[in-house]
């Protein structure tokens, strides 16, 4: 299947795709993955994001679209792919279409996660970061320590990240309604959005969206 995954910041879009590309046997493809692999491996493309990273600028579309079209072409990607992330605009949308109808492919879905704004936001804003293992990851309300402030693995100190404080996830989420939430009803269009309920343990949300794409195949 080749899929693509949306939703607000904080919907839990990184996780469901790991769980979802392993149960479908189809690689978990994320912007962030893609910047990592081209800059640590410093291919051309690679070169070019790092060069507007380093002066502060935003990448332009056409070097992320070029960096997705290559991940695309990869051989254990010939019988799908989970996409995170990109697209993250109309343009990138309507970029991923030609590709796709240039190697006469089609989208199988568009899986659009759904999390009310206040719970995206009471869920990345209580979120605290370890300082000595940025792996040991602790909530204010869902997954609080033993002692307050201090990490119940390390005893390492925790402390919430700048771009997690409400004002900045606020910020996130205006960006997220104005370039990437317009994406939704450019594939309603197409008719491959399926709604997904986020709210919920984990693997109760990944079976929800295993359960409507074998719908979908079926």
């Amino acid at each position: 299947m080749r899929i693509v995954l949306v939703g607000p910041p904080g919907a839990g879009k990184g996780t469901q795709a790991a769980y979802l590309a392993k149960n479908l046997a189809i690689p978990h493809i994320s912007t962030g993955d893609l910047f990592r692999a081209n800059i640590s491996q410093s291919t051309a493309l690679g070169r070019e994001a790092k060069s507007y990273m380093d002066a502060g600028q935003l990448v332009p579309d056409s070097v992320t679209i070029a960096m997705a079209e290559d991940r695309m072409g990869h051989a254990d990607a010939a019988n799908g792919f989970l996409l995170d992330g990109f697209p993250r605009n109309i343009g990138q949308a309507e970029s991923l279409d030609d590709y796709l109808k240039g190697h006469d492919l089609k989208l199988d879905a568009v899986l659009d996660l759904e999390v009310p704004e206040d719970e995206v936001v009471k869920r990345i804003a209580g979120r605290r970061i370890c300082r000595k293992d940025s792996s040991h990851v602790f909530h204010a309300e869902y997954n609080k320590p033993k002692a307050e402030g201090v990490c119940d693995v390390c005893g390492g100190e925790l402390y919430q990240r700048d771009d997690d404080s409400e004002d900045t996830v606020r910020k996130r989420l205006e960006v997220y309604h104005t370039q990437t939430e317009p994406i939704i009803d450019y594939y309603k269009a197409q008719d491959l959005v399926v709604t997904i309920p986020a709210l919920g343990k984990v693997s109760e949300v990944t079976e929800r969206a295993m359960a409507a794409l074998k719908a979908l195949s079926e």
